[in-house]
């Protein structure tokens, strides 16, 4: 394994050449996933993939796993800061796998809910459908996306040792902290993403070579 530095735009230059470059049956629509704790901001690798896909003819869409996740009643029902109810009952997969990641499956419909609901208010965000086009690309952040055996097409796993994961998550979040610590041991998902970039310092990620 070798760990080499690169700037952030060669890092979302690199991430649309794999994107790209994937097997591309009949324009089919790709699903694309960036993985990573809040202190990571995925949402800002997954924002910086889009004007290059477009550029190279690509349509895209961006969905945040923030706005699926299951109501408050289940999330909620081991209290406000329960870490394994935040690695286990958080995220609706159902939700996610039915409303966005299936319509894209080959010959699926296309036709994908942005958001499902309102993580402050629990409330649905009652949002239109939005149809991908062929040959488009979905584009989807959050925490703990890997090893819950959804279909995806590319994952970017965005890794922070526990000691910066620790340093960058606000005070008021730290209680999540045993959660990252499982999803380490239990899924690695260092080792199961397609791509890994260490991002201790945002500024300055590095990326994890593999044989």
């Amino acid at each position: 394994m070798r760990v080499r530095p690169i700037s952030p735009d060669n890092l979302a230059e690199l991430v649309v050449d794999r994107i790209t470059a994937l097997p591309d049956a009949a324009g089919r629509r790709l699903r694309v996933a960036v993985d990573g704790a809040a202190a990571a901001r995925p949402e800002a690798l997954a924002d910086a993939l889009v004007e290059p896909l477009r550029l190279r003819g690509r349509p895209t869409l961006r969905v945040s796993a923030a706005d699926f996740l299951r109501p408050a009643s289940i999330r909620l029902e081991y209290g406000h800061r329960d870490a394994d109810a935040f690695h286990d009952l958080w995220l609706d997969d159902g939700a996610l796998l039915r409303e966005v990641l299936d319509p894209l499956e080959p010959g699926g419909s296309g036709r994908v809910l942005p958001t499902l609901r309102d993580p402050v208010t629990d409330r649905s965000t009652r949002a239109p459908y939005t149809q991908l086009p062929p040959n488009g690309v979905l584009l989807l952040d959050g925490p703990l996306l890997l090893g819950r055996w959804l279909p995806l097409d590319l994952t970017v796993h965005l890794a922070l040792t526990p000691a910066a994961l620790a340093r960058r998550t606000p005070a008021d979040q730290r209680w999540t902290l045993p959660a990252f610590a499982r999803y380490e041991a239990e899924t690695g998902p260092g080792e199961l993403a397609d791509l890994t970039v260490r991002v201790d310092d945002p500024r300055h990620p590095a990326l994890v070579e593999r044989p």
